[in-house]
């Protein structure tokens, strides 16, 4: 069993900064990447950033493409949305999601809520 926790959400103003967590528990054996996705209301879940754990970057989807930047902790089996210049548009919930190459193995988390002022 695994256990995805997100934390990190919240209230800021645009322009502002939100950084993300997502602490992964259990048997997570046989993941091998790390994403972000986000739903905003009446609006279909959306990729946002995925990390696989063998490189040494990340991919983006271009609305956030510069702006948010993926990250893991080995150690502390940890991944990190670091998400800079905020906008209304980036009010969503985000979900995090630990998963095998093949798809065999999908884990998601509960969701924290992201919520940008104008």
């Amino acid at each position: 069993q695994v256990q995805l926790v997100e934390s990190g959400g919240g209230l800021v103003q645009a322009g502002g900064s939100l950084r993300l967590s997502c602490a992964a528990s259990g048997r997570t054996v046989g993941t091998n990447r790390a994403a972000w996705f986000r739903q905003a209301p009446g609006k279909e879940r959306e990729f946002v950033a995925e990390i696989v754990y063998s490189a040494s970057f990340g991919r983006y989807a271009d609305s956030v493409k510069g702006r948010f930047t993926i990250s893991r902790d080995n150690a502390k089996n940890t991944v990190y949305l670091q998400m800079n210049s905020l906008n209304p548009e980036d009010t969503a919930v985000y979900y995090c999601k630990l998963s095998s190459a093949s798809g065999r193995l999908v884990y998601w988390g509960q969701g924290t809520q992201v919520t940008v002022s104008s």
